[in-house]
């Protein structure tokens, strides 16, 4: 990818050079699977992003682009949990061809991370989704940064089914969300930030500028984004919400829902430790038994302790708190179309 686009501040820029190489990348996986099936051998290249399976109740990707690409040697992850490539950084866009062709090579992971560990993606996004300690906020990034996709999307359409007329659907979203959400729709799904790509200057032919003053590259390159006054999405009373407050007061918090709801006890108790707002429970140490009964019989042990949440199969320990539900009962409760009171009494 070009680099200035994805730094300016006009987000239109960088997301026009977003879709620009995605379409490349996508056009030259068509080539390479196109010469296979004429030499007779099965291929095929799966999105290089969207669009994704979106019935599926676990991962909505096809294939996982980012440690196959560490596998190829291409590069390592980054604390921003990026690709970065040891001659162009983390400005790349990846995709992937699978194939029964037999290979007489394998491919290994470079000896070294190109990351720089220099924490200017901890200080430039504006959700703080990427902490100092390397730990990453998924609810955080999500919210804000795929606002206009699948999640935000459907969140946006609930604010209009639950407006009772033109006036109170301009109460809760304003003309320059409407007309954003229309340009998703209609040139595609837009990034609120990726600042974390956008300031990384790690990589052979990015580098030299950061190297050559620091100073000079964090005045022209990181504070235009600190600085951009702008919408910020979170969920209410998250670490996200408290951290734009504290760290970009001139940034305006919009407090949405993400629109992430689980299908299944499974994608329940999968979901649990990327919702997790650590610094909300900072003094919390807890053990949870969840006993689900009906069309899914599962047991779970959710563990709170340290700002960490882990989910263990089955009952361990003494809990502080045992749940019995009809799974699907729970299921409509976490997506709200069903009252705590109304479940307890049936």
């Amino acid at each position: 990818m070009n680099r200035e686009p994805l730094r300016s501040t006009a987000r239109s820029i960088a997301n026009t050079e977003f879709h620009h190489v995605v379409d490349n990348v996508t056009h030259i996986g068509h080539k390479i699977v196109k010469k296979l099936e004429e030499q007779g051998i099965k291929a095929l290249n799966p999105p290089a992003g969207f669009p994704m399976e979106q019935e599926s109740t676990g991962k909505a990707w096809v294939i996982s682009h980012k440690p196959i690409a560490v596998a190829a040697g291409l590069g390592q992850i980054g604390i921003h949990r990026n690709v970065i490539h040891p001659k162009f950084g983390n400005f790349i866009l990846l995709g992937t061809i699978l194939t029964n062709a037999d290979m007489n090579s394998e491919s290994q992971p470079i000896d070294y991370n190109p990351c720089l560990e220099c924490k200017l993606c901890v200080a430039a996004c504006p959700v703080g989704a990427i902490g100092a300690d390397g730990h990453f906020n998924f609810s955080a990034c999500y919210t804000h940064n795929y606002r206009e996709f699948s999640g935000g999307f459907t969140d946006w359409v609930e604010k209009i089914t639950d407006s009772k007329n033109s006036k109170a659907y301009r109460d809760k979203v304003n003309d320059a969300e409407t007309a954003s959400m229309w340009q998703s729709l209609s040139f595609g799904a837009s990034y609120k930030a990726a600042y974390c790509l956008s300031v990384c200057p790690a990589g052979e032919d990015v580098i030299g500028e950061f190297l050559e003053d620091r100073k000079k590259f964090l005045k022209d390159v990181v504070k235009p984004l600190q600085d951009k006054s702008e919408m910020v999405y979170v969920v209410p009373n998250s670490d996200a919400e408290d951290h734009v407050k504290k760290r970009f007061p001139h940034k305006q918090v919009r407090p949405v829902s993400n629109g992430l709801r689980s299908k299944s006890i499974q994608a329940f108790l999968q979901v649990l430790p990327h919702m997790f707002q650590r610094n909300q429970a900072k003094d919390l140490a807890a053990t949870y038994h969840f006993t689900f009964t009906g069309e899914e019989n599962a047991q779970a042990t959710v563990i709170i302790k340290n700002k960490t949440l882990t989910v263990e199969k089955g009952h361990i320990g003494d809990a502080d708190f045992q749940l019995i539900a009809d799974s699907q009962t729970w299921i409509r409760l976490m997506a709200k179309e069903k009252g705590i009171l109304s479940a307890v009494m049936s």
